[in-house]
């Protein structure tokens, strides 16, 4: 086995388990702050929850570029080790949150430290072979998603049992001895730059952003982001409404999580073949088109069952998305320049992942729940406009080109 594949499936399975950790509480925020802050006006749970949920990407975004820029430096493992240790102290506090402030204010420290995902795909992406970096990425988002598919279902029956505010301890532990995995087992060549080559944050920005096509690909994540998370803080209330009783409302909140991410794990690796086969453009632009579609009838659907269908029909085009947007950027970038590219592209899924929850809880309380899955679907289909005019008909440059 190749040292890239060794490191691509410790990594897969690390995070695997830092998914599943991180997904145990973060469906359920809606019902945690019912249920331990007393807040029962179904417009002020949905606001509060995308306002802390948003939080975390809000500073992630911020420190994304300067985490970036020093693992170009210094390399992409620490910043792995970085982020995977200071996530499970902080979380591990978070469990001791008094308040919804209290709360919020440790979301946004996490989002500070945080990073472990974008450092890792910048690992495998620095290794992987080009022609192979579409499966590769395929396989990091498919064990990923699997660690998002169970972390509800497991958080879904732990909550029932040790509560929502024991599930913070349960993850901080886990994220901690998956990073010691990563430690141990997962080895990196780097070879730091000369002083004289490395660059300053506005230096990066100006170099990335005048990079074409660079600056279309980002948009195209922002918009992903916004629309997929808009759903998050609406998703387990609506779940509640269609069930009609409080009984198990966070079982199926997972159950409905859990469909979607399955269908994901299942596509994303042969969507990623297809991409480096038949270009990720192509696949970035079917997958969203038909992403599109199948958001409309989930804002009619009249029960539980109906929604996990969906879902699971979802999943199957969004494990096309992102691992097309991961191989795109591949392939634009320099080998010198991965982590930065990946940085700035981690602040853009940030930017998205933070305005999407905050707005689509805002949303579902001044319209109606069902209104944010019409709106997403919308988002996405201008995206898939996007993507049709601004890369769908870029050819692939050689290695001399991108250097």
């Amino acid at each position: 086995m190749e040292a890239w594949q060794r490191n691509l499936y410790v990594l897969s399975g690390s995070l695997f388990f830092v998914m599943m950790a991180m997904s145990m509480i973060m469906p359920f925020l809606p019902l945690y702050i019912q249920h331990d802050f007393g807040i029962t006006d179904p417009h002020e749970v949905t606001a509060w929850a995308g306002i802390i949920f948003g939080a975390n990407f809000l500073t992630a975004g911020l420190a994304s570029p300067i985490w970036g820029n020093l693992a170009d430096k210094y390399g992409r493992k620490i910043m792995i080790l970085r982020s995977g240790f200071s996530m499970a102290v902080i979380i591990t506090l978070t469990g001791f949150a008094s308040s919804l402030w209290m709360l919020l204010g440790l979301r946004l420290l996490n989002g500070t430290v945080g990073g472990i995902i974008p450092a890792s795909t910048a690992l495998i992406a620095s290794t992987a072979p080009k022609e192979r970096a579409g499966w590769a990425q395929g396989m990091l988002q498919s064990f990923t998603t699997a660690g998002s598919i169970m972390g509800p279902l497991v958080g879904g029956l732990l909550a029932d049992r040790i509560g929502f505010r024991m599930i913070f301890f349960v993850t901080g532990s886990l994220i901690f001895l998956a990073t010691l995995t990563i430690t141990f087992l997962v080895k990196e060549k780097f070879i730091p730059p000369d002083a004289k080559e490395r660059t300053s944050l506005a230096e990066d920005a100006r170099m990335i952003f005048s990079t074409r096509p660079l600056p279309a690909i980002y948009f195209v994540t922002v918009m992903i982001q916004f629309a997929l998370f808009s759903i998050v803080p609406v998703l387990p209330i609506y779940v509640q409404s269609l069930q009609g009783t409080g009984e198990n409302v966070a079982f199926y909140a997972g159950l409905v999580a859990a469909a979607m991410g399955m269908a994901n794990v299942i596509a994303s690796p042969q969507l990623g073949k297809l991409g480096d086969r038949h270009g990720s453009q192509k696949i970035l632009l079917i997958c969203l088109v038909i992403a599109s579609i199948l958001f409309i009838p989930q804002a009619f659907v009249s029960n539980v069952w109906q929604l996990v269908g969906l879902r699971f029909l979802l999943g199957l085009c969004l494990g096309g998305l992102l691992p097309s947007v991961y191989a795109l950027l591949r392939r634009y970038t320099p080998s010198e320049m991965i982590s930065r590219v990946y940085g700035y592209n981690n602040t853009f899924i940030c930017i998205g992942s933070m305005l999407g929850p905050m707005l689509g809880g805002l949303m579902a309380g001044y319209v109606s729940m069902s209104g944010v899955f019409l709106l997403t679907s919308a988002l996405l289909f201008v995206n898939a406009i996007w993507v049709y005019v601004s890369l769908a008909k870029l050819r692939t440059p050689s290695e001399a080109e991108i250097r």
